[in-house]
């Protein structure tokens, strides 16, 4: 995506846990590296921005109606699992970003 040697955050951690920034799911001190990485990356922003119309979207045509707590733990566990498994960078997913 960007040559990540120039970034505090590796583009692909960043990209991982986007939704979790966007829900505000993870704690201040995440939140605010993940914002200055999309500050200083384009194509990362730009990502970021399709993810949140995305959550707007969605947010929008599903009446807001909200999961169940077990529900949203076993999709977030099988997310995780998933990026692991694929090489989306285990460094970015931290077992305390989610709560």
């Amino acid at each position: 995506m960007t040559d990540c040697d120039n970034h505090e955050t590796d583009c692909s951690d960043v990209l991982s846990e986007v939704w979790l920034f966007l829900d505000q799911e993870c704690d201040v001190a995440r939140r605010d590296l993940l914002a200055r990485h999309l500050d200083e990356c384009s194509p990362c922003l730009e990502q970021y921005g399709i993810e949140e119309h995305l959550k707007i979207l969605l947010a929008r045509k599903c009446g807001g109606d909200q999961a169940p707590d077990e529900f949203r733990a076993r999709l977030r566990a099988s997310i995780r699992k998933t990026v692991i498994d694929h090489g989306g960078g285990p460094a970015g997913l931290r077992a305390d970003a989610e709560e």
